[in-house]
């Protein structure tokens, strides 16, 4: 199997995805955050001293998916034509699911993916003041779809 980002000489190498065609391309990721009761009662509370965490952390991930070509050194800088990030407070923790779309030359999964990670991390960071069990797991990508225009 040849890999597409190793070159000749077997070093790390950005695809040149000039030759193909765009594609209205489209990706969803997902994730959770497992937090103690306390620390989601707090977050239903809006008790939290740094604030809105849902509405925070929603904000974050898109952020973080517009920037994934500058955080992953292989990955192309892409239009971006819609990025949606939402979390929702579960019994024992934070789901955070997101969709990416743009029309492009190659995919959108990173950037669905960075969205993701970016909100957990968000979470985490606004609550481990006071949850020092927090555990982020289960993050996936759940879809990916291109389409000729």
């Amino acid at each position: 199997m040849e890999l597409s980002h190793i070159n000749k000489a077997g070093k790390a190498s950005m695809v040149d995805v000039a030759a193909k065609a765009d594609q209205t391309r489209t990706a969803r990721a997902q994730g959770f955050i497992r937090l103690a009761k306390e620390t989601i009662q707090l977050i239903r509370e809006n008790g939290l001293k740094k604030g809105d965490v849902l509405t925070t952390a929603e904000i974050a991930g898109i952020q973080g998916g517009k920037k994934t070509s500058e955080l992953i050194p292989l990955c192309h800088p892409l239009l971006i034509t819609k990025l949606d990030v939402k979390t929702t407070l579960q019994a024992e923790g934070v789901f955070v699911e997101s969709y990416a779309k743009c029309i492009g030359k190659t995919g959108i999964e990173m950037e669905a993916l960075t969205a993701v990670n970016i909100a957990l991390l968000t979470i985490y960071d606004m609550c481990k003041a006071v949850d020092k069990q927090m555990k982020i797991e289960g993050i996936e990508l759940i879809e990916k779809k291109k389409e000729d225009l």
